[in-house]
Order: structure tokens, then sequence, then C-alpha cells
């Protein structure tokens, strides 16, 4: 099994993006087989690591058919291969995402992409309370070494309804999603230290994880809402 993301993977998908239609991709279906193997062994090394660390109840490598319905791109195939790793709810909350692609597009992201309704409320509610623990995360000099020192995502322009847009932690309340993300080359896909550092990165992240599942398991008194 190997342990590097194949150059072969990175051949697949630029050959892809320039013949992306259905009769190329069924021509090649059989090559496209033998990628995807490849990458979903790596995926699931990934996954091992993880849970030397982690508690991750599954991991899903997505489909490489868009989803064109509703959509203005009708191109029928993703030229990228994504995965994401789910932490084991409902104690523990947060997730991972490993995204390649070729031309230095690839990328790992981690945190909340689309908090349910109830989450984000307590999430901004918390920040509202008390912005100073999450702060100090932001803050530390091994978290943001490997994450930055703040989120990035969707937020809304002025303040969520029923919070004031002059509340001193209004930066943080106005977010929608709460993710961080980190670059790769595609040199440093293909290195056998890749999913070293993978790795090393997701496990940089737990204090952020431990704070907000502590979080989004307890209510503002700090009561707890799980068994």
């Amino acid at each position: 099994m190997s342990v590097i993301v194949p150059n072969a993977v990175f051949t697949f998908l630029s050959k892809l993006e320039k013949n992306n239609n259905r009769d190329w991709f069924n021509e090649h279906k059989t090559e496209f087989k033998a990628i995807e193997k490849e990458v979903k062994a790596f995926y699931n090394l990934v996954f091992e690591n993880l849970n030397k660390h982690d508690d991750i109840d599954k991991v899903k490598l997505f489909r490489i058919y868009r989803d064109v319905r509703f959509s203005k791109n009708k191109l029928p195939y993703k030229t990228h291969f994504g995965g994401s790793f789910h932490r084991t709810k409902p104690r523990l909350r947060g997730g991972y995402y490993l995204h390649i692609q070729p031309n230095n597009e690839s990328f790992i992201a981690t945190g909340f992409w689309e908090p349910a309704p109830a989450d984000l409320l307590r999430i901004r509610k918390e920040f509202e309370m008390d912005d100073s623990e999450i702060r100090d995360i932001l803050a530390d000099k091994k978290f943001n070494k490997v994450w930055g020192d703040s989120f990035v995502g969707d937020e809304v322009k002025t303040a969520p309804k029923g919070f004031s847009k002059d509340h001193k932690a209004i930066d943080l309340i106005k977010k929608k999603q709460y993710i961080f993300t980190k670059k790769f080359t595609d040199k440093e896909v293909q290195s056998d230290q890749f999913i070293n550092e993978v790795d090393a990165a997701f496990k940089a992240v737990r204090p952020y994880f431990n704070y907000m599942s502590d979080v989004l398991t307890t209510d503002l008194n700090g009561v707890s809402l799980v068994d």
C-alpha cells in the first residue's frame, strides 16, 4: 500500500481537466479505477493515523461525478479528489478534509463547514459571553504556525439577528463557518513526508476541537447536554 500520492493521480486529473466529457472518461474508465484505488488507499492511511490520536468513525471519499442539476457549470466530472474524516459524535465535534488537485491547488481543512443552526447559535452565544478562551487558542504559536490565527469561511455582513454589531467579539460572532485551511504544492503532496505533515497538522488542531466539543455538548451554564 503506497504511502505517497502517485504522480499518476495528478497526470490523470490534469488530462480530465482538458477532456471533461463522458466519452473521454468512459474510454479511460479502467485508468480511473486504478487511480481511485490508489487514492482510497492513501485516504485510509490518513484515517488510520488519525485514529491513533483521535476517534474517527468513518472516512468518506467523495465521488468524481459532479451534481450538475442546480449548477451553471455542466461539466460532468470533478478535477480533484476530496475526502472527509468524521469524528465520533455526539461528544466529539468537528471534522477533517483532504483535497488533492493539480496545479498546487491541494489543501487540507478542518473545523465546522456548515454548523447546524442550533450549533451555530450555541457557538455565537459562547463567543458573546466569553471570547477569551478561543482567542487564546488562536493566538497560540504552535497552533497558528500550522493553521494561522484566524478563521476562514463565510460570514454575515454586520451582525446575526439578536447580536449587537458593536460587541467586542463581533468578528467571531458574524462567522457562518469556523474553519481553517492549509495549502500544499504538487511537490509537497507527492513527497513521502506528506502523509506525516497532514497528520501533524490535524493533530495540531486538537485544542480547538477540544474546546468546541465542550461548547457544543454543554449549555451556557456548563451543564452537559449528552449522556
